[in-house]
């Protein structure tokens, strides 16, 4: 396979969003279309293979990955977003973080009971996120086929909080 344009275009911001973290700043990828566009092809090549019927983004940076994918593999959007940002119908999910909890959201009718979901996000941190909208998607009677993610923060061992499900990442750091 051909070298990843995306890998020598992110680029390290320290002691961003607090000290002692070394934040992943993803916004030159998504300035280089031929970066994105590899990025993008690459992951849709994912969701197809897992069997797909649907990509499940969640809020704000998987909706940037996961509608471009949805559209290439010509699949329905699911949104998971914050809380109280859906109008319709909707389920919650709580999930921990370092200091306390916080709640994502779907639409009732997003997923179809039986559907095959790709949930896409940016990257995996801990996978406390990832995991809820799994757990979303599961009670609204669809399946999880896989996870997608342009980095995968390894140390971080994002990949236990999502089971046994197959975790694709196209870069580790």
């Amino acid at each position: 396979m051909a070298e990843l344009l995306a890998a020598s275009l992110i680029r390290d911001v320290p002691d961003f969003p607090k000290p002692g973290i070394l934040f992943k700043d993803i916004t030159p990828v998504l300035e280089d279309p031929a970066a994105f566009q590899q990025v993008i092809d690459l992951m849709t090549e994912k969701a197809l293979a897992s069997g797909a019927d649907v990509i499940v983004g969640i809020e704000s940076r998987g909706f940037v990955f996961g509608t471009p994918i949805a559209l290439q593999a010509k699949l329905p959007f699911a949104m998971v977003r914050k809380l109280g940002k859906l109008p319709y119908e909707r389920i919650t999910e709580e999930y921990s973080l370092e200091y306390g909890t916080n709640t994502v959201e779907m639409h009732t009718d997003a997923i179809q009971p039986g559907q095959k979901a790709y949930i896409v996000d940016d990257l995996l941190a801990t996978g406390g996120t990832a995991a809820a909208a799994q757990r979303l998607v599961e009670r609204l009677g669809g399946e999880v086929a896989g996870f997608g993610f342009m980095i995968d923060l390894t140390f971080l061992d994002g990949k236990k909080a999502l089971g046994e499900k197959s975790v694709h990442a196209l870069l580790e750091f």
